[in-house]
């Protein structure tokens, strides 16, 4: 199992990222959230299988149709407390 959290920069706001984030996300077994931040990126918890986990990152890399992803940092987590399902913040 893995756990990550992703900070996506870029155009990946007003374009439906997070609602086509969370459609991946439930369709590979993924749990977590995924949140716009006031900077103008998104961020996203993933948990799960290594493989699923790896899945959400590299969707990341393009998002939806109109986003313009610019750069997706990656940053493994250790102890993530207690996660289930996948919700829009």
């Amino acid at each position: 199992m893995r756990c990550v959290d992703v900070v996506v920069t870029g155009r990946a706001q007003a374009v439906g990222f997070r609602w086509n984030c969370q459609r991946a996300a439930v369709e590979a077994g993924v749990q977590g959230w995924v949140r716009n931040v006031l900077d103008g990126s998104v961020e996203a918890r993933f948990f799960g299988e290594d493989s699923a986990v790896q899945s959400m990152i590299d969707w990341c890399r393009n998002g939806p149709a109109h986003a313009r992803i610019e750069d997706v940092v990656v940053t493994d987590l250790e102890n993530p407390g207690p996660i289930s399902g996948f919700e829009i913040h």
